[in-house]
């Protein structure tokens, strides 16, 4: 039996899977960090800590099933997408990595089109900057951090520097550089032409490939720091999003996945590089060739349930709050929440915006908070389902991802305010699955990813279906929820 590993770089931890030929998952092993917050507006990992975290985790899952280290046929990653990771000549972390949740650098996004016009640079990159992308958090380190900046030998994202002190090798992909703002979206190569006049020097950059293309193999120093077996076939692997993608079977257009995790998106995938011409969603690269994603990307999901659990009601677990959530009627009777906990991308990109509960009464009690926290999380996922529409794009079935999918209630919100039915996996390891799929067809086991997709992909024969009376409700109060963003932007 031959098996493959998904390792999947998270915000909140890593996950090491072992996943059979057939999609199924054999050993997993997971080890849990934080986000360091030294201001408000900055959020850091370091990456000793979240390499420490995945010898762990590897570890973890090589002793649930001992003797699998000789039967893993190739290591596959998936990683959290956008931040930046500074190495000196020593392939040393140089300070904290700044991650995608980061808020910091609208000053410098200012800069940076003032230099290069908004509209030339999206004709290139296809996305708007955002804060927490690996090139304005890169400008903010050579204008406020010159000492650090005069230290970097290479940039490079989080799961590039795990999967460097696997396999000894510098890479990156094109799916997770093209989530950087250095990226030509096109032509899947790095924007250099952009970066020039930005001063950005070329040598900085790590070559890129196709995630399933071989980066190298476990080196000794790895194989006895893990446990995996020396040689070992390592392929780049991708950005969680489009890992998730693959995991979820979507490697062709009209299948969506709704994803809530810590942050949640909704994607889909696209045979050419489609994007919004306003700019409010994100255009990726895919995993292969001929393969783009267009996502809404939004900040609060999973962690504005944990932030109500843990700074506000102090409840004992999420299973305990969804219990109490189903005691309250769809619409959280008036109550909404907008979930800008952390600023937001789509469609406003404003790291200002902030949260608010609109429309609280002295009816209302914690049942309704929860419920309205979850009914907020996919409002503003609805509003990129809105704009998915209006470019053409028609999908046929939409997959709950994330964390969010093993909620019964969060489905059926899904399905009531898409209007469409909600389709789940049997894996439980989305991403892990398209991580590992990518060493899978890397290492030549499958031909290609429709190969693969037809092996290793299963869905649940249980389908959520939307409820008609939740539909026209919740279309109602999306028109209020959309304009609360708009009535408070000034106040925040």
């Amino acid at each position: 039996m031959e098996y493959f590993v998904g390792i999947d770089l998270g915000t909140s931890s890593v996950r090491a899977v072992a996943v059979g030929v057939s999609g199924q998952t054999v050993a997993a092993g997971q080890c849990e960090y934080d986000i360091k917050k030294p201001e408000l507006d900055r959020a850091e990992q370091d990456m000793n800590q979240l390499w420490e975290s995945t010898v762990l985790a590897i570890r973890q899952m090589l002793d649930e099933k001992p003797g699998i280290k000789d039967q893993i046929g190739g290591i596959g990653f998936s990683g959290q997408m956008h931040g930046l990771v500074m190495v000196d000549q020593d392939i040393r972390p140089i300070g904290n990595a700044i991650i995608w949740a980061d808020q910091r650098t609208g000053e410098q996004i200012s800069h940076i089109y003032e230099t290069v016009p908004e509209e030339e640079f999206g004709r290139v990159f296809e996305n708007r900057l955002s804060a927490g992308f690996l090139l304005p958090s890169l400008v903010w380190v050579r204008e406020k951090q010159p000492q650090s900046y005069e230290k970097i030998y290479k940039v490079m994202l989080p799961k590039d520097y795990i999967r460097y002190k696997i396999c000894g090798e510098l890479g990156t992909d094109a799916s997770d550089a093209s989530s950087t703002g250095m990226w030509d979206m096109k032509n899947r190569t790095w924007a250099y032409g952009i970066l020039e006049k930005l001063g950005i020097p070329k040598d900085l950059l790590v070559e890129s490939h196709e995630s399933y293309e071989k980066a190298g193999q476990v080196t000794e120093e790895c194989a006895g720091l893990t446990g995996l077996k020396k040689g070992t076939f390592v392929a780049y692997g991708g950005g969680d999003s489009l890992m998730m993608e693959l995991g979820n079977g979507m490697i062709r257009g009209g299948l969506m996945a709704s994803t809530i995790g810590t942050a949640c998106h909704l994607t889909c995938a696209l045979d050419a590089p489609l994007f919004d011409p306003k700019l409010r969603t994100n255009t990726w690269c895919h995993g292969g060739e001929h393969l783009w994603s267009i996502m809404g990307a939004h900040l609060s999901g999973g962690v504005a349930l944990k932030w109500l659990k843990n700074n506000i009601l102090g409840a004992e677990s999420f299973d305990a709050m969804t219990a109490l959530a189903q005691e309250v009627t769809a619409g959280s009777e008036g109550l909404l929440f907008l979930p800008y906990l952390n600023g937001e991308r789509t469609p406003h990109n404003d790291p200002n915006a902030k949260a608010v509960y609109l429309g609280m009464t002295l009816r209302h009690d914690k049942r309704h908070m929860i419920r309205s926290t979850m009914e907020g999380i996919v409002y503003s996922m609805k509003e990129s389902y809105a704009i998915f529409r209006s470019l053409g794009i028609k999908g046929d079935r939409i997959i709950a991802a994330g964390g969010g999918a093993k909620s019964p209630l969060f489905r059926q919100i899904q399905a009531d305010m898409y209007d469409c039915p909600i389709y789940t996996n049997q894996g439980k390891e989305q991403a892990s699955i398209g991580a590992a799929m990518t060493a899978a067809v890397g290492s030549g086991y499958f031909k290609d990813y429709e190969e693969a997709c037809g092996q290793m992909v299963h869905l649940s024969p249980e389908v959520t279906e939307p409820i008609p009376e939740n539909v026209k409700l919740y279309e109602e109060e999306f028109l209020r929820f959309k304009e609360i963003y708009f009535a408070n932007k000034a106040l925040f």
